[in-house]
């Protein structure tokens, strides 16, 4: 019987039961954290972007790609804080004045941070 192109190219098979099965295995890609951003779009990838999720996957690129997704809405994410705090005039004089004004102005601002972190980064 002619050799398959998969076992031309190395690949093995193994029985199981009546049935021969490929022996696939996806290569080992280096661990990095992974924070919430990144977390959030992991599950969008996995819920709407199938595709993608499963290119990524095999590939063993998706650890690399979910951490670069996490650093950069992060750092977005710090930069709208501080620009929107500057732009409502939010200082450490108003948290020291009136800390519950304060607390609920900063979580505004992170709400709306949030909102577009996601927006233009997460669920794109």
């Amino acid at each position: 019987m002619a050799k398959s192109l998969f076992e031309e190219l190395g690949g093995k098979y193994e029985w199981q039961g009546d049935y021969l099965i490929p022996c696939l295995t996806i290569s080992a890609e280096k661990e990095q954290p992974i924070g919430t951003w990144g977390q959030r779009h992991l599950d969008y990838l996995k819920k709407y972007r199938k595709v993608t999720y499963i290119n990524l996957l095999t590939s063993s690129r998706l650890n690399a790609y979910l951490a670069d997704i996490d650093r950069q809405a992060q750092e977005r994410f710090k930069r709208l804080i501080e620009g929107l705090k500057q732009e409502q005039g939010i200082t450490e004089q108003l948290k020291a004045e009136n800390a519950l004004e304060w607390t609920g102005r900063v979580n505004n601002i992170r709400a709306c941070a949030r909102g577009i972190v996601n927006n233009e980064i997460i669920f794109v």
